[in-house]
């Protein structure tokens, strides 16, 4: 609850969308990300890719589960800032090197890429509002 108040009380733009719309994309995302991310990790693991295709999708998971504790553990702007743009990088990173090996792993992840880049506008115009 305390956290919920803390963010609740950061400034915002008007166009940031409501708290509730978060859970339901980030679980379709996370599902497309499950299915997409666990094919990449089994063609490695059937040595179908080398490890430098695999690396920019293990960095988005870590980068991307990091953002939380960033945001709302330590309610740190920047470093939740400077992590949404990792995400969006490693996301593009990765979509680019699976190309040629699995073009439906690279289509699949649209929908979270535009999320994301929403996401990114979003979180760097709360911590300039915020400074």
């Amino acid at each position: 609850m305390e956290t919920y108040n803390w963010y609740s009380q950061l400034i915002k733009p008007n166009w940031a969308p409501p708290s509730w719309i978060f859970g339901p994309v980030w679980s379709i995302l996370y599902f497309l990300i499950a299915i997409s991310f666990g094919n990449v990790f089994v063609m490695f693991a059937h040595k179908k890719i080398p490890f430098m295709v695999v690396l920019p999708f293990l960095l988005n998971l870590i980068f991307n589960f990091s953002f939380t504790p960033l945001q709302f553990g330590l309610r740190n702007n920047l470093l939740a800032g400077i992590d949404i743009v990792l995400v969006l990088g490693t996301l593009l990173w990765a979509m680019v090197v699976i190309y040629p090996y699995a073009r439906w792993i690279t289509y699949v992840q649209i929908p979270y890429l535009l999320w994301v880049s929403f996401a990114t506008i979003l979180q760097l115009t709360i911590l300039y509002l915020n400074l």
